[in-house]
């Protein structure tokens, strides 16, 4: 697949997008237009300092009545991110610049730029390398459930077309896990696969991450959109493919984390119905 002059061999078929809500109209029209056909959800800042804010599909903007409630009341907020090596921090040079490390801290100051400070937010890091779904099944109720998290951001569907799951079971899985989770009352978002040469050259891989949006879209859950969102980055120019995955070509660098952790952190608050701008000055 190609953007311009970066290239990254996929293998994918084009998908249709949903129905997008435009955020701000008031990023350069090429860069607004290249974000719209990626499909990102991020809300970045260009090389110019001009505000690119991408349009989010209408699904991803699913509500997090939890997180919404538990902002509303300026009451703690604890997150558990649950994932394999892209949550545990693979590729990135300490804990502090994981995903999870830097969405508490971005999170954390978006929350106090809109007055709501008093919202103190912990993310539990329960991510573990090499995990498909079948290993975070057995692990659901210890890391995820027993913590009583009041939001998890379920990063899934990586290992599974390495590790031999089949799709059936990983849609099995996934539903399940999506359904023990907002049963003790969490809200619950999804996050997809990275866009990466890795993946890019597994037979079979897109399968889990159309399965992955088509759970969602029956579930009603909000999906971080990374896989969309990375192909962004580099068509506008953020990024190339290798400031965002390191030399394995499979786990994402300080930088890339960085970015998905902003990403993440403006579509949360968006997913809790705070001003379209609570989020989004990157």
């Amino acid at each position: 697949m190609a953007f311009g002059s970066i290239a990254f061999a996929t293998g994918m078929q084009a998908r249709a997008e949903p129905e997008r809500v435009a955020l701000v109209q008031s990023a350069p029209d090429a860069a607004m237009e290249a974000a719209k056909a990626a499909g990102t959800s991020s809300l970045e800042s260009g090389k110019s300092g001009t505000v690119t804010r991408a349009a989010i599909p209408r699904r991803a903007l699913a509500r997090l009545p939890r997180l919404a409630s538990l902002i509303a009341k300026g009451n703690p907020i604890r997150i558990v991110a649950f994932g394999s090596s892209s949550t545990e921090g693979s590729g990135a040079s300490s804990p502090a610049t994981t995903y999870p490390a830097q969405l508490q801290r971005d999170l954390t100051a978006r929350l106090s730029l809109i007055g709501a400070d008093h919202s103190s937010v912990t993310v539990v890091n329960r991510g573990k390398g090499g995990d498909d779904s079948e290993a975070m099944a057995r692990r659901l109720e210890r890391d995820v459930l027993a913590d009583k998290p009041d939001l998890v951001i379920w990063q899934t569907g990586s290992n599974d077309p390495m590790s031999g799951v089949s799709v059936e079971r990983f849609a099995e899985l996934t539903r399940a896990g999506i359904q023990a989770m907002r049963a003790t009352g969490a809200d619950v978002v999804l996050m997809d696969q990275q866009w990466c040469k890795k993946l890019s050259t597994t037979d079979g891989a897109e399968r889990y991450g159309a399965a992955l949006h088509a759970i969602a879209s029956e579930l009603n859950v909000p999906v971080i959109r990374r896989n969309a969102m990375m192909r962004a980055w580099a068509a506008q120019g953020l990024l190339t493919p290798t400031q965002m995955i390191g030399p394995d070509g499979l786990h994402m660098t300080d930088a890339g984390y960085d970015r998905l952790a902003r990403a993440a952190t403006a579509q949360l608050l968006a997913n809790a119905g705070l001003p379209q701008d609570a989020g989004t000055q990157n």
